[in-house]
């Protein structure tokens, strides 16, 4: 095709398009690259690759997203197009995409602020969940400010630029111009064939990775690969073989497998059993590095610091993934994360053996108490369907709001509803369980005022209100009668922060969690590697309690030497940590193993493959995936 034809034909409108795409695009990349900082090394390498690579998925990107308009100057009839308010009609086609291209800039700023990624599985996610989402933005950024200099700077832009739109000389009929719709449309396709979303991910460095990815291509990336099949895309071995090495790692101090093939098993303690009431508090986004028991100079959770003296302390415990979901699945099923979507959200996730599987087999009565609404992430209904009593936010009346936004309401108001949940629990004579999930830790950061000298809207202010939230909840439960019966276990669903240099940052996984049980838990402090999936058998194990498991995660305390280990998972890549080595297994059965960096952001490179620890990695997530694809996990065996 001709550049006369381009010029001077009817497509001058495309033209323009795709010179305003790729100034946005690559303006977005250097904006990006310079918020990111210190994250990325100033070299010329790194800069060249982020850009070269980018503008190659800039053009892909353009090819799906110009679409309307190509087809709108592909079918318009010549005589219709020479019409008045047809090219006002094609003029307004344009502006429209210009300011979804604009908006989706923004996005793209607010979202790597947020994530430090480029749109991805979080975004596709988000998009189920627009009332949340919406929510959150308008509660959190100027809206209206944001979208007036938008439309300001749109509109400026294009009226600066029409004459590099203006359609002047088509000759060209139906069929000649038809050339170049097909060259788009074969494009397109070999695009969608050729081309995925990792093939950029050639650097040591997951920022610069990113950055040569385009925004709008990766969401459509994520949104095909949400559901991943195990077998199809990962690295496997034989089942049976998988399954003996997961039984190996069960194995242990009371273990008794119900069979030679599986993984369901009979565990006898070696404490005698206590009815002890618990409550687990999974806090939002609570990394460790939060707190001045891990490392922190100045530390935003005195609170919390000060219940140390009189806790169980674990000082090495990593969470399974990056979203609440998978905190809730690692903390109730004590599964590692498979890939694709989180448990809680897919399908056929009834019935399955949970923690309060255990607990009501126990006589406990067992309860989720959610600081929002528990339709967001499916959660009334895994949570409904797998043991628990579900109560959230609609349960609270106007009145006893201390302050509310979209996520949910404060954490003491949480606090409120749940002590009034298990007066009545106990009220009735018999033990609770109850997992107490709060939000006050997110975004748009907001809580009472007048709890501390804290600014609203900063992430370390609800940190602060956090930890004071807790010590608040503990002072008003000790004056309650099940106080002195009941253990608390305080721990984070994940870190505050998911990326880094690596492409999976096992620093970012670190979490904190203290079991507080005066004269029931002595204090103390556990420093073996623990996997966020070992906290519902530890917990058991704690109390006594004999019980039948498909748990993969085990008692720290009865657990033989050299067996420690932690899952750290994204959506797509899943690693198995052990020392001082992480296997990362990835789709087109790809395996890695590296050095982890488990203080701070550094680049973790590659070393010799261990094929022990491979084969370990490769049996636990192969075999968690088949388990459930299956119907295994399900409570009837």
């Amino acid at each position: 095709m001709s550049e006369r034809f381009l010029l001077n034909a009817r497509f001058r409108p495309l033209l323009w398009l795709g010179m305003v795409f790729l100034a946005t695009t690559t303006l977005t990349r250097l904006a990006l690259l310079v918020a990111t900082g210190s994250g990325v090394p100033a070299t010329p390498a790194n800069w060249a690759y982020a850009f070269a690579v980018g503008l190659g998925y800039d053009l892909l990107a353009f090819a799906y997203f110009s679409w309307p308009l190509v087809l709108a100057l592909w079918l318009l009839p010549r005589r219709w197009l020479a019409r008045r308010q047809v090219r006002i009609a094609v003029e307004a086609l344009s502006l429209l995409l210009l300011f979804v291209l604009l908006f989706v800039a923004v996005s793209e700023w607010t979202f790597w602020e947020e994530f430090q990624s480029r749109f991805n599985f979080i975004a596709v996610d988000y998009l189920v969940y627009t009332t949340e989402v919406i929510g959150n933005i308008r509660e959190s950024y100027p809206i209206g400010l944001i979208l007036s200099v938008l439309a300001l700077v749109g509109i400026g832009v294009f009226v600066a630029t029409r004459r590099w739109r203006r359609i002047h000389g088509d000759s060209v009929g139906f069929g000649g111009r038809s050339w170049l719709v097909g060259a788009w449309l074969a494009v397109s396709v070999l695009g969608t064939g050729l081309v995925s979303g990792d093939m950029k991910d050639r650097r040591d460095n997951t920022y610069v990775n990113e950055l040569a990815g385009n925004g709008m291509y990766q969401f459509f990336a994520a949104y095909r690969s949400a559901s991943l099949d195990y077998a199809r895309y990962y690295r496997s071995v034989p089942l049976p073989e998988a399954f003996a090495q997961v039984r190996r790692q069960l194995a242990g101090p009371g273990v008794v497998f119900d069979d030679a093939t599986g993984i369901a098993r009979h565990i006898d303690s070696a404490r005698p059993q206590r009815k002890l009431n618990v409550v687990l508090v999974s806090v939002e986004s609570l990394s460790a590095e939060f707190s001045g028991l891990y490392g922190r100079p100045e530390t935003l959770t005195p609170r919390l610091d000060a219940l140390a003296r009189d806790s169980l302390l674990f000082t090495n415990l990593y969470a399974t993934g990056t979203r609440t979901v998978r905190g809730l699945e690692a903390l109730s099923l004590s599964v590692p994360p498979t890939p694709g979507e989180s448990i809680v959200k897919r399908e056929h996730n009834e019935g399955l053996f949970s923690l309060a599987s255990v607990f009501n087999a126990n006589g406990y009565k067992s309860l989720f108490l959610y600081g929002g609404y528990g339709a967001f992430d499916n959660m009334n209904q895994f949570f409904g369907s797998n043991g628990y009593e579900v109560h959230d936010r609609e349960e609270i009346p106007k009145a006893r709001i201390h302050q509310e936004n979209i996520w949910g309401v404060a954490d003491e108001d949480l606090y409120t509803m749940s002590m009034d949940v298990f007066d009545r629990a106990h009220a009735q004579g018999k033990p609770f369980f109850a997992h107490v999930m709060t939000t006050s830790n997110h975004r748009p950061y907001t809580f009472p005022e007048g709890r501390g000298p804290w600014p609203q809207g900063k992430r370390e202010s609800a940190v602060s209100y956090t930890d004071w939230a807790i010590g608040d909840f503990l002072r008003r439960a000790r004056g309650k009668p099940w106080f002195a019966d009941t253990v608390f276990v305080i721990t984070a669903d994940h870190c505050a922060s998911s990326a880094g240099i690596a492409a999976l940052p096992a620093f970012r996984y670190r979490i904190p969690m203290w079991i507080y049980a005066p004269g029931h838990v002595a204090p103390g402090r556990v420093a073996a590697l623990t996997s966020q999936v070992d906290i519902p058998p530890t917990l058991l194990g704690l109390l006594g309690i004999d019980y039948d498991s498909q748990f993969y995660g085990t008692d720290v305390f009865q657990r033989p030497p050299g067996k420690e280990r932690a899952f750290i998972g994204t959506y797509q890549l899943l690693g198995y940590l052990r020392g001082e080595t992480l296997v990362q297994l990835s789709p087109h059965r790809k395996v890695d193993t590296v050095r982890p960096s488990l203080v701070d952001d550094a680049g973790q490179p590659a070393i010799a493959e261990a094929p022990q620890l491979t084969l370990q990695a490769i049996s636990d997530y192969q075999t968690a995936a088949y388990r459930f694809s299956h119907g295994l996990m399900r409570t009837a065996r």
